[in-house]
């Protein structure tokens, strides 16, 4: 196949193209960071600058390479910014879905998340309903993750893959550089009963390999121990050589974790790293 990956040097991305190079297929990997293109050519990917709020260089983009599937890999998490985030999923999902539309691309695999479920006391599974009630600030997330799963729909075909709280090189709980780790470092994220279900990067780069020849619709990419903050934080906690968190009782809103029945039982998904007690705790 010929996949246009929007998102080629994130933590996700940069694992996913070497993925779908070894599989044979022919790669496009989009950065707005000239600085990633030698990274992106050296995983066996052609590299192109770009900027997904360039609606006009996105259209022009598809047309010339004309790709059988499009990986919305995108974030702007690296510090945080959710308003970025958003505009990521809001403006930018609809230009890329726009520009892969008018290239007649026929499949799009775009990367959600698993905590914009609604309020309930269950483990969410595909079922239940995203959070259209979130209160401000979760409404900020909660409304770009919706805006970008119902543009996606719009596709012929598109697998929405509803990736848990990651972790590994690149990412928030990164233990030597991640941007939680520090807070937890700092003694400033308390434990309590709110439940997270994680995933490794190198799963979610493998589901999205995977996911070039699943079913339409959102499917759950979590490991298979969603656990509370009472748990897991201060097991984290210690493995930074952090002080013990403060412990808290009650949960927040978005901290049901979530069920990857469907992944693994209707689609064969296996994660590499089945619980968070595999890699999340290791330097």
């Amino acid at each position: 196949m010929k996949i246009f990956v929007a998102g080629a040097a994130g933590a996700v991305g940069r694992l996913l193209l070497p993925l779908l190079a070894e599989a044979g297929h022919e790669v496009m990997g989009m950065t707005r960071s000239v600085s990633k293109i030698t990274q992106i050519e050296q995983s066996g990917a052609r590299a192109v600058v770009a900027d997904v709020f360039d609606r006009d260089k996105l259209f022009e983009l598809l047309a010339e390479y004309h790709p059988d599937v499009v990986i919305h890999q995108l974030t702007a998490l690296s510090e945080w910014n959710l308003a970025d985030n958003a505009r990521i999923r809001m403006e930018g999902t609809r230009n890329l879905v726009d520009a892969a539309l008018a290239a007649e691309v026929p499949r799009m695999i775009v990367q959600s998340i698993s905590w914009a479920y609604e309020p309930g006391a269950e483990i969410a599974t595909e079922e239940d309903q995203l959070d259209e009630e979130a209160p401000m600030p979760r409404k900020v997330s909660v409304d770009g993750v919706i805006a970008m799963e119902r543009a996606a729909a719009e596709m012929p075909h598109a697998v929405i893959l509803r990736y848990g709280a990651l972790y590994g090189p690149g990412t928030f709980y990164e233990h030597n550089s991640g941007m939680f780790a520090n807070q937890v470092k700092e003694g400033k994220v308390p434990a309590t009963d709110g439940r997270t279900s994680f995933l490794h990067t190198e799963d979610a780069a493998l589901a999205a390999l995977l996911a070039l020849n699943w079913p339409a619709g959102p499917v759950n990419i979590v490991d298979d121990e969603p656990a509370t903050g009472k748990l897991w934080l201060p097991l984290y906690a210690n493995a930074l050589g952090a002080p013990a968190p403060a412990v808290q009782d009650g949960m927040n809103r978005g901290e049901r974790g979530a069920s990857n029945n469907k992944a693994k039982q209707q689609y064969g998904w296996t994660p590499k790293y089945p619980s968070w007690r595999h890699g999340l705790l290791r330097t």
